[in-house]
């Protein structure tokens, strides 16, 4: 395998084909790498000016797609919401490494398509092997022909932002433009292959936001979620929401941005009925599989739980 820095995002060096792969932290590409025993070509986007940069203005954050997640988690507590989602991810090794590009566009975690003797709608075949064999970390919200969830947190984090992306191709993408909605079982996301994300840019924070980030996990804190919450509220001076985001993530093809539930939470002081009546909202259009029943409870949960710290 070899490995070229690029000092350019549209530089290709001569004689590379359309095989070789990008990286940035590399915390997903080497493992894959590792247990499929691939050795395409690296491009390596760490020499690119402007990847690893933050910029603040007035009106919006912009992230080179090369911050790392540590720096997200330290540097971005005026963006609570995403500032303790990353602070929630992984492990503190993995979070100085992995970058904020590579955490929106990593491929899916499902055992089945990370192993090197079977294949699946996204490497390549023509079935699902999870739907009917072993799917108890699927989807609750099955809405496409691939039942595992998408792995990102911090895609979940930018929903309630509102964020947009820039690639070296297209400018202004939602997160729903660059993940899709799962409809093609082929990707995890809807980037050409030869178009890399460059920046993530957010809103200007706003004064007195407050957020909870909170995930369910089995055992180890730097296992991937069960299920996963945040939200971000602005209060008036009488504590009622004039602003709120929710979103979820570990229970659909792409995270959720729960806009019914944002409604019935704004204008309200985050009562304990109306948190109870917000979580239960939550699970509205949830149609687990046979081994996912139990995340429909976790959604109700872990929606309660973000509700009652963000109050508190």
């Amino acid at each position: 395998m070899s490995v070229t820095l690029l000092t350019a995002y549209d530089e290709r060096p001569e004689g590379v084909g359309p095989g070789a792969v990008y990286r940035a932290g590399g915390t997903d590409l080497q493992e894959r790498l590792r247990t499929t025993g691939a050795t395409p070509h690296v491009l390596d986007l760490t020499g690119v000016p402007g990847f690893t940069a933050i910029e603040r203005t007035d009106a919006a954050t912009t992230l080179g797609a090369g911050v790392t997640v540590a720096r997200v988690a330290l540097e971005l507590a005026d963006l609570p919401a995403l500032a303790l989602t990353a602070a929630g991810l992984a492990t503190p090794q993995v979070r100085a490494t992995a970058t904020i590009g590579g955490n929106l566009l990593q491929r899916t975690r499902c055992w089945y398509f990370r192993h090197p003797h079977t294949s699946c709608l996204k490497s390549g075949g023509t079935t699902c092997p999870a739907r009917d064999g072993r799917h108890l970390y699927g989807v609750a919200f099955d809405t496409a022909p691939c039942v595992h969830p998408h792995p990102s947190s911090l895609a979940m984090a930018l929903l309630t932002y509102a964020a947009i992306v820039d690639t070296t191709q297209r400018d202004g993408l939602s997160v729903a433009d660059l993940l899709g909605d799962g409809s093609d079982p082929t990707r995890d996301h809807l980037l050409a292959d030869d178009e890399v994300l460059t920046r993530v840019v957010l809103p200007a924070p706003v004064a007195g936001e407050q957020a909870a980030y909170f995930r369910s996990i089995s055992r180890f804190e730097a296992e991937w979620p069960l299920v996963e919450a945040v939200v971000r509220v602005v209060r008036d001076d009488a504590g009622a929401v004039t602003e709120c985001g929710l979103a979820i993530g570990g229970v659909a093809p792409v995270p959720l941005r729960l806009g019914a539930v944002e409604d019935l939470l704004t204008g309200s002081t985050l009562d304990d009925d109306t948190i109870a009546a917000a979580a239960r909202r939550a699970t509205e259009g949830a149609n687990p599989l046979p081994e996912t029943g139990y995340k429909v409870q976790l959604v109700e949960a872990t929606v309660r739980e973000v509700l009652e710290r963000v109050r508190a």
